[in-house]
Formats: C-alpha cells, structure tokens, sequence
C-alpha cells in the first residue's frame, strides 16, 4: 500500500499526506439557547461591540479605551501575533528555492616536486579566486512544506484569538476596576453618614445622662455603635484607592497616575436598560477563546500531515555555478566556469521507528487540542450561565435590600422620637441605630454587587474585541 502511494505521488508529481482537517461541531448536549436567558433585564438582542457604552458613563468609556492601546498585556499578546506572522512568512519561503552567493580567495603553498628541497628547488605558490552561486529547492512531493504552512497559518489565527481574548479581558478588568472604585466611594459616604447618624445619638444619649436620664451603660453602648461605624471609613478609602491603582496600570500608566474622573466617582454604573446576551451559538462563535482553541486544534492536525511527510523521501533539486581562476583577471572566462546540476534524493529510512513515533507524537498532541476545544467550549456556556444566574441573585437582593433599607430608616426615626418622649427605652433605640447601619451596609455592597454581576457578564459573553483600537506600539530601548 506504501509503495503504490510513492509511486502514485511520483507519477502525479506530488501529494499531500495526513489528515484533512474539518472544523469539530460543538460538544453534544451544547445548547443553543442559554438556560438562564429568562431572566429579568435582559434581552436576547446581539451583544453591541462596544458593551461599555450600555452603562451610559464617558469616564468609563474612555478609560476602556485607553486601556485597549495601552495595557501591557495586551502588548505582550500583540507581539505574539507578530512573531507569528513572521513564523508563517519563513514557512512559506520553503515553497521558494534557497540561494547562496560566495566569494572565496586561497593562497597555497605546495612542497616543491620532482626532486628534493636540497637541489636547489624552490616552493610553489599558488593563488585562486571563486565567485559561486549555489541553489536548492525541495520539491513538495508528500505535501510538508503544504502542512507546515497551514500548521503557521493556524497558529497566526490563533494568536489574533488570543489578541482578542485579551482585549476581552482588558475591557472587562478595566471596568471592573472603575466600578470598584466607584462602590468604594459609594460605600464609604454611607459609613460616613452612618457615622454622622451614630454621632447624633451618641450626643443625646451623653445629655441624656448628663441630665439625669439614662445609664452609664447607655452612653457607653452608644459609643460602641459609633466607633465601629468610624472604622468603616478607613477601611473604603483604602480599597477605593487600591482600585484606582489597580485601574491605572490597566491603562498602562504608572499607579501614582490617578485618573482625575475617576477619583471622583461617587457611584457604581449600571446598565440601565436591558441587556443584549444574545444566545447560544452567538456566543460561540463570539468568545475569543473558543476561536483560538478551534485554530490550534487545526493547526496540530496539519502538524501530523508534517510528521508523516517525513516517513517518505525527501527530493531536493540542486545546481551550482562558479567561476574560478588562478589569477583574478582571468575570472570571467571560459575556462574559468563550472557548473553542477541534478537532484537528490535522501530518505531517513525509518528502522528505528523515529518517524512513526513523532507521527503518533502528532496525533496525541492533536487529541489534546480537540480535548481542550471542547473543554473551552463548555466553559464558555458554564461562564454565561453562571454569570446570569448571579446577575439574577444580585438583582432581587437588591430589592430587598432596597426596602429593607426604607424600613430601617423609618424605624429608626421613629425610636428615636420615642426614646426622646420617652416611650422607649435605649435599648430598642440602639436596636433600630444598629439595624439601620446594618440595611444601609448591606445595600451599598448589594449595589456594587449588582454593578460587578453586570460587568462579568459582559465578560463572559466575549465581547469588545470586534471594534478595538489597535494596540499602540513600543520602541524597543536600543540605541
């Protein structure tokens, strides 16, 4: 069966071996249409490019897009993709002959002959000079030049996935980040004003006292709840200003770089209207990821077609040209050129089963990659699914948090008119102090919740890669 394949190939002057790659179909039982899609506010309308813009904010959006030409990372995976092109173009000068041009003078010095050194005979000397021009060209007769190239061709679109993978990510981080610091500061100025509050009711609990009314106990309970309300302060300045750090190095700058805008960011954004998701098998064939695994499973099954190329002869067709002469004027003549011309055939004939073994090598190497394919393909719906169902969790407990906030509020007015009329004790007033603390906490954290649920949905639905700007290059520090 081999050899009618060798002589077949001979005959049709060439052919190319191993398998024909065809793209893998999802895995069964990926369904096209997302479980958690039913949730309230979102919508099954394509995801836009650009999913920032949905929450309505200009300092967000212009930080994601610097972060998009800027951010380190994403430089880094944008010289990978160089690299790669550069790779496929050296894959696809194999198609081309290899040329060699050469210059060479010797000077010779021989023994004298017919006779010996005492006789009087003096050495030879000899010049020579030889300008040459040599060329080779493998011709493709099993196709591994052909594989190779596919093979780099799959790694180049692999490596724009990867691109686009990062600048998934990036976009994502970046607003995460400003959303972060936004809920820091929100949060902050209600343990602020929860601060305020505590230091009212620690004030009329001290008159209280001072005037009769009221235990030791009771002031000392109420300055309890106000210094804990103090100590949230510090602790959401600090995480506000890590997030700001956090967000000027995603941009690319320096930490101490602060961005003004953002520094003054009071809330966390929100998408307010609906949200696109789309479905299923948009989303499939939007992730970045699930795009660069599929190319690097094609381009693992073209290396197999390589490997095998290897168990068969090699044909390589030479020529060479020279001129040469004793003397350098003489270079030109006719009797100073010299020519060879003719093919080679080589063949690592496989007894020791090296060949076969990096075939097989290919193989398992290709399996993997089909492993991780699906295996990206399953994340990817498990990433949408379980961000949904969080972004639903966040949405309703803020809604409750939301009224329960209202209700603390008005029960702790409330106590505090009795308690100073005198209807009820201080203990159902530190009661209601500390309930509403704790429901406006509770809230503030459940608004930046939602905000964060939004965002790592927008991320695991694969967008803003589509219309990102390019990466801004770098001069490399050389002189």
């Amino acid at each position: 069966m081999r050899r009618a394949a060798l002589l077949w190939c001979l005959f049709a002057a060439g052919c190319t071996v191993g398998p024909d790659y065809r793209a893998p179909n999802a895995p069964s039982g990926a369904a096209a249409q997302l479980r958690e899609a039913g949730i309230a506010g979102v919508t099954p309308s394509p995801l836009p490019s650009r999913w920032w813009r949905l929450f309505d904010d200009t300092t967000l959006d212009r930080l994601v897009e610097k972060a998009l030409a800027h951010n380190t990372d994403l430089r880094q995976s944008a010289a990978a993709l160089q690299r790669a092109r550069a790779v496929l173009s050296e894959a696809r000068a194999g198609r081309l002959p290899t040329n060699e041009l050469s210059a060479q003078y010797s000077r010779e010095r021989l023994p004298p002959q017919g006779g010996s050194a005492g006789a009087g005979a003096s050495p030879i000397t000899t010049d020579f000079f030889r300008l040459g021009f040599d060329a080779s060209y493998e011709v493709d007769l099993f196709g591994g030049v052909t594989r190779s190239i596919q093979a780099a061709r799959a790694d180049v679109e692999a490596a724009q996935a990867e691109v686009d993978a990062a600048r998934v990510s990036v976009a994502a981080e970046t607003a995460r980040a400003y959303a972060s610091a936004c809920s820091f500061a929100a949060q902050e100025a209600v343990a602020q004003e929860t601060e305020g509050l505590q230091a009212r009711t620690f004030d009329l609990t001290d008159r209280l006292f001072r005037g009769g009314r009221g235990t030791e106990r009771d002031v000392a309970q109420s300055r309890v709840l106000l210094e804990q309300a103090r100590a949230q302060v510090p602790t959401f300045e600090a995480e506000r200003r890590a997030a700001l750090y956090a967000l000027a190095v995603l941009t690319g700058e320096p930490p101490a770089a602060l961005d003004a805008a953002a520094d003054r960011c009071a809330a966390p954004p929100f998408a307010k209207r609906p949200m696109p998701i789309g479905d299923g098998r948009a989303l499939l064939a939007r992730r970045p990821d699930v795009r660069a695994a599929e190319r690097t499973l094609g381009a693992d099954v073209a290396r197999i077609g390589v490997a095998t190329a290897q168990l068969y002869p090699n044909v390589t067709l030479l020529g060479a040209a020279s001129l040469g002469a004793p003397k350098l004027g003489d270079i030109g003549s006719s009797r100073s050129f010299g020519y060879s011309v003719g093919p080679l055939i080589s063949w690592s004939f496989p007894f020791n089963g090296a060949a076969r073994a990096r075939v097989r090598q290919s193989e398992a190497t290709a399996q993997r990659s089909l492993a991780a394919f699906d295996g990206v393909v399953l994340r990817a719906l498990q990433e949408t699914e379980q961000a949904l169902a969080r972004l639903d969790g966040a949405t309703r407990r803020e809604a409750a948090l939301t009224e329960a906030a209202a209700a603390s509020e008005r029960a702790a007015q409330l106590s505090g008119v009795r308690f100073r009329a005198g209807s009820d004790n201080f203990l159902q007033l530190l009661d209601a102090e500390r309930d509403r603390a704790n429901a406006r906490a509770a809230l503030a954290q459940a608004r930046a919740d939602r905000s964060d649920a939004q965002i790592s949905l927008f991320k695991a639905l694969g967008g803003g890669w589509e219309e990102a700007p390019d990466v801004a290059p770098a001069s490399l520090p050389v002189q």
